[in-house]
């Protein structure tokens, strides 16, 4: 199993979720987040006063999936979450060694 998270445009996490319905990736975790890369923010006005905007919004999405989807959730985000400009986001994939379902106990070995 693979734990993949993704920081994407905000007004792209309905693509995402489309995209993984379509690969059967039933589950994902959506949370607010700031940051920049480089893009570097942008120059803003708010009440006729200039200031800088260094930490841009975005969305992370979070979703394990089992080794054999890796290569499809991979390709779900760079089709729903492309949009060709600086600012487009980051995928990080990180091993799961075990995950349990709280409520029942069950265990998932990777």
């Amino acid at each position: 199993m693979k734990l993949i998270k993704a920081i994407i445009r905000p007004n792209k996490v309905d693509d995402l979720k489309e995209a993984f319905a379509k690969i059967q990736i039933a589950g994902m975790t959506v949370t607010e987040v700031r940051g920049h890369g480089r893009q570097k923010g942008h120059t803003a006005v708010y009440r006729g006063r200039e200031y800088e905007v260094t930490l841009l919004p975005k969305m992370q999405i979070e979703t394990v999936v089992p080794d054999e989807l890796v290569e499809p959730a991979l390709q779900a985000i760079r089709e729903a979450a492309r949009t060709g400009e600086i600012g487009d986001g980051r995928v990080f994939i990180c091993p799961v060694e075990q995950a349990y379902n709280i409520r029942t106990g069950e265990r998932d070995l990777a």
